[in-house]
C-alpha cells in the first residue's frame, strides 16, 4: 500500500500539468486573436518608447 501513497502525488502532479497545457493550447488563437495581439502590441509600443533615450538634434 505504500506504493500508491509513494505514486498518487506525481499522478495527481501529472495530470494537473496536462490540463494546464491543454488548457494553454486552447486558449490560443480563435476569435481573440487579433484582440490579444492588438493588446500586446500596445503594451509593447508604449515600453518600447518609454525605453527610448532622447535624440540630439546636432547629431
Amino acid at each position: 500500500m505504500d506504493y500508491v501513497a509513494a505514486l498518487v502525488p506525481p499522478v495527481v502532479m501529472a495530470v494537473a500539468f496536462i490540463a494546464l497545457i491543454v488548457t494553454i493550447v486552447k486558449s490560443q488563437g480563435g476569435q481573440n486573436k487579433s484582440k490579444e495581439d492588438a493588446a500586446v502590441d500596445a503594451v509593447l509600443g508604449r515600453t518600447d518608447g518609454a525605453h527610448q533615450e532622447p535624440k540630439a538634434h546636432g547629431a
